[in-house]
């Protein structure tokens, strides 16, 4: 587990235990890092990570607070054994597709619905934001951005009980979104990502002319694009591992006397 997300844990435990109340201000960077043992980027990382699930609330210029609402708190315990579960077994980032299929065709319905001119500049952002570190070859940042995008439109469904559901699954989803982005990248061709570029285009577009049936429609194409050229990879990473466990013999030319 990555040291960010342990802190994220730590922290989390804090607030779930009654070490800081409900509505109240965190202690400041530089006190909490000597505190906790960590870096302050790690923290900040930690910290936004927590914001993502509802947990904490960040007010510009004036820090970072508990949230008032313990249930915030109760999502959060419910999906962190999932990102586990997939650390162990990659597997089951299909699984993750599946239910991401379910819940994002009906946020997309609903963001080309009610997206107000704010939701669409930030729908827009995150694609454009994606765009350019797809551009520049960084999978990690593009990775965080296409979660970000998908996040972004959830926010534009104004539904809060799918909202929150998003935000309890962001780092699930952007984990599923690193490996899935690795292995498309490992294709050794571009024509995946271009095609994944395409798909965010027009389900960003979809959603900016209020087309919820479109939308509906393109999301669901994109996730099972998804699956189906990671399936592919999967497939034939197994065969090479079932030839490779194959003896020597078998595998070499056969000579015909």
């Amino acid at each position: 587990m990555r040291l960010a997300d342990q802190v994220a844990l730590r922290l989390h435990d804090l607030v779930k235990n009654g070490q800081w109340e409900p509505g109240k201000r965190m202690p400041a960077e530089r006190q909490l890092a000597e505190q906790l043992g960590v870096s302050r980027s790690s923290l900040r990382e930690a910290i936004q990570k927590l914001v993502s699930q509802g947990v904490l609330v960040s007010r510009r210029g004036d820090g970072t607070y508990i949230q008032e609402h313990n249930q915030a708190f109760l999502l959060t315990d419910t999906f962190e054994p999932l990102a586990a579960l997939l650390a162990r077994d990659p597997v089951y980032r299909y699984d993750v597709l599946e239910a991401r299929t379910a819940l994002e065709s009906a946020t997309a319905w609903h963001a080309a619905l009610r997206a107000t001119q704010a939701d669409k500049d930030r729908i827009r952002h995150s694609f454009d934001v994606m765009l350019m570190h797809q551009r520049h070859g960084n999978k990690e940042l593009s990775a965080k951005a296409d979660a970000q995008f998908h996040l972004a439109i959830a926010q534009a469904s104004h539904n809060v009980v799918l909202l929150r559901v998003m935000h309890s699954l962001f780092e699930l989803v952007l984990s599923t979104v690193e490996q899935n982005r690795k292995t498309m990248f490992m294709l050794a061709t571009t024509e995946a990502i271009e095609d994944l570029t395409v798909q965010h285009e027009q389900l960003l577009n979809a959603i900016l002319d209020g087309d919820a049936p479109r939308a509906k429609g393109l999301i669901e194409e994109h996730l099972n694009f998804v699956r189906d050229t990671v399936r592919r990879y999967d497939d034939d990473e197994a065969r090479q591992r079932r030839y490779s466990n194959l003896p020597d013999e078998m595998r070499s030319p056969l000579v015909i006397k």
